[in-house]
């Protein structure tokens, strides 16, 4: 029974950067030998094991035979004869299939290392074929290790495409779908998974109302960048900027997808996309199950991001709508992520990186106004129901009124 260290904590370590979580693969074990050594099994479809003290994960070394569509469509073989080589090989890019013994060595039979010095993905075999997950991960570590120059390797990409032109893609199962989804927008520099799924067809494939943004033009006195899908990246990465927060970030990337939907007749105008936009990302995530509160913030980023950017010009009485509409009365916290991701929306404009956005502050100042309206006082007075909201309503607007 020999144990090394594998995968992306052997990747990390090369790097220099920080090793959060530890994996092991046991090579000339069984399952019984595992258990009578106090280790807990809990993988479901293959042997994987918890440490007994360290909780860390130990998996018998195995092999997978594709036997279906999707990513669940594989047989697994998992037994003392499977050599480390064997388990290696089953796995997606170089970069993660090298491993280190116990002394500290590397072992790298698929020169793992040398990608990771020239910054490549590459594809370990060409089973990588078999699993479409493997088209999200890659175009994920093109997001984490934007900053460092990671390319798809141009074999991995023609091989990815193929994956696409076959239909394996399609079998996807939406809650990978979006738990790959919203890992890549917490990456450092996101816009880099809709290219690289963009550079082998998979964005058009899997997310087509993101792809229908790119070509569509915007008047270029608003939007210098012109073109609508360049728009939404350079606003996604403008709200990683600005927040870690993959709501708020989620919020930024759907917030313009009504202007994919804009008869051609109009442009480069976009009227009415706000409302087009709301129903495309309610489909959107009722497709891929998204959370709730990341759908919310979503819709209502779509719905009212040109109030934010037009808070000064807004009659009062507009602006205590838009309040209630967010909720935020009984959400505090939403006000605050709507508003960085309508920031978001501003800088992810060609020469608007680093302008000033007094709008944020202003929108910010206008909803702790009508916040601070005493509405429990204003019941106190007396009244029936409707009497009182309406009193609080006005005494809100009076107070937006006070701000702007």
């Amino acid at each position: 029974m020999k144990t090394y260290l594998v995968g992306g904590a052997v990747r990390d370590k090369l790097l220099g950067l920080p090793v959060q979580d530890r994996d092991y693969v046991v090579v000339g074990s069984t399952p019984d030998e595992m258990v009578a050594k106090g280790f807990k099994p809990v993988g479901a479809d293959f042997p994987v094991f918890l440490h007994p003290e360290t909780k860390e994960e130990y998996a018998l070394a195995r092999t997978e035979r594709k036997s279906g569509h999707g990513y669940k469509g594989f047989k697994v073989y998992a037994a003392p004869d499977v050599t480390l080589e064997e388990d290696l090989q089953r796995r997606d890019i170089t970069i993660n299939a090298m491993a280190e013994d116990g002394q500290g060595n590397l072992i790298d039979p698929f020169r793992g290392a040398e990608d990771l010095h020239n910054g490549v993905l590459r594809h370990v075999s060409p089973a990588f074929a078999e699993d479409p997950v493997r088209i999200l991960r890659v175009a994920r570590f093109a997001a984490r290790f934007a900053a460092r120059g990671f390319h798809v390797a141009h074999g991995t990409n023609k091989l990815m495409r193929a994956m696409v032109d076959s239909g394996e893609v399609d079998h996807l199962v939406p809650e990978r779908v979006w738990t790959e989804l919203e890992r890549a927008i917490g990456e450092d520099k996101p816009s880099r998974f809709f290219e690289a799924l963009r550079g082998c067809g998979a964005l058009a494939r899997l997310f087509p109302e993101i792809d229908a943004l790119f070509g569509v033009p915007q008047p270029e006195i608003h939007h210098p960048e012109i073109d609508t899908g360049v728009h939404a990246m350079l606003v996604l990465d403008a709200a990683a900027k600005l927040s870690p927060d993959t709501r708020v970030r989620f919020a930024a990337l759907m917030h313009d997808l009504g202007k994919g939907s804009t008869p051609k007749q109009e442009w480069p105008k976009h009227i009415g996309h706000e409302e087009r936009g709301v129903e495309l990302v309610k489909n959107f995530c009722q497709r891929f199950r998204v959370p709730n509160e990341h759908r919310d913030l979503a819709v209502l980023t779509a719905r009212y991001h040109a109030h934010c950017h037009k808070i000064a010009e807004l009659r009062p009485a507009t602006v205590v709508d838009t309040l209630e509409g967010l909720d935020g009365f009984r959400r505090p916290e939403r006000v605050g992520q709507f508003v960085l991701a309508c920031e978001a929306d501003f800088r992810g404009r060609t020469g608007s990186e680093e302008k000033a956005y007094p709008q944020a502050e202003l929108f910010r100042r206008a909803f702790e106004a009508a916040r601070a309206v005493d509405a429990a006082a204003i019941a106190a007075q007396g009244g029936k129901g409707p009497e009182i909201g309406a009193r609080v309503r006005e005494a809100r607007i009076a107070a937006v009124k006070a701000v702007l």
